[in-house]
């Protein structure tokens, strides 16, 4: 049954550039897998097999992809698995694992290890002329600083160089890259890279609720998001919406507005 109501922002239907939500799989059994396809794929845009759980669960994995992109959602492997490859010096045994496994999309980071730009830049070009890449920006490790400018810098390259998108590193904790150790949103780091590159060629990765709320809030439903756990893609889509008390008002019309729930509103009473 189909309920309607007005004021909702519209969602484009996928495939889409906008409005992105990625799914991360740490370790989903077949069954799980089809009962988040039954409720959510048409809310899920994208599904990374987290860091190197491909590697753990290899006996069910061809059978999950398989499942996933005949729901219409693309599935690529952790970028961190990508890293264990390279620093290995088997890259083109990686290109040939996506080729066995059917993925048409790869993530490329450089968050676990130290990577020469340049590198990263040359692994970008070589899989993007066999897939679409995503890479990401930023690292794992607590205490490493990256200059503003220098984030700016290289999502910039990696986009002219064949990214699709570029993703901003937060980890599944949400504590490190594009937030503070406390999960607070570093906001003069977000507001430099928003001012100089379009949001829609960034996916930000929200593992938190208040995450969520803080990028709606400010970039709306189109807003692209990642690191969502299985059971927070639906929640997510009605914060995007604006279905949750968080994001209520968000998107009504100004004489809507009129009826915020302000503690002056009750002295009378």
């Amino acid at each position: 049954m189909e309920i309607k109501l007005p004021y909702i922002p519209e969602r484009p239907s996928k495939p889409r550039e906008n409005g992105l939500t990625m799914m991360m799989d740490k370790g989903l059994s077949i069954r799980d897998a089809e009962n988040f396809i039954e409720t959510c794929s048409g809310y899920t845009d994208l599904v990374k097999l987290g860091f190197g759980t491909a590697v753990v669960t290899g006996n069910i994995l061809e059978t999950k992809i398989r499942l996933y992109q005949e729901a219409k959602v693309k599935v690529y492997l952790g970028g961190t698995l990508f890293e264990a490859f390279a620093i290995r010096g088997m890259v083109d045994d990686y290109l040939k694992l996506i080729d066995k496994l059917k993925l048409d999309t790869a993530e490329i980071s450089d968050g676990s290890m130290y990577m020469p730009h340049q590198q990263k830049l040359d692994y970008i070009r070589k899989l993007s002329a066999h897939v679409t890449v995503l890479s990401e920006v930023g690292s794992k490790q607590k205490g490493v600083e990256i200059p503003d400018d220098i984030w700016i810098e290289m999502m910039k390259t990696e986009l002219a160089t064949g990214s699709w998108k570029v993703i901003a590193e937060a980890r599944e904790s949400g504590t490190v890259g594009i937030y503070h150790n406390d999960g607070s949103a570093n906001e003069e780091l977000i507001s430099h890279i928003t001012g100089k590159i379009e949001s829609g060629k960034i996916l930000w990765e929200a593992p938190t609720g208040k995450q969520q709320v803080w990028f709606v809030k400010l970039l709306g439903a189109g807003a692209n998001l990642g690191n969502i756990a299985p059971v927070d893609v639906i929640p997510l889509e009605c914060l995007r919406l604006g279905l949750r008390g968080d994001t209520f008002f968000d998107f009504l019309p100004a004489a809507l507005k009129e009826y915020r729930p302000e503690s002056d509103k009750y002295r009378n009473i």
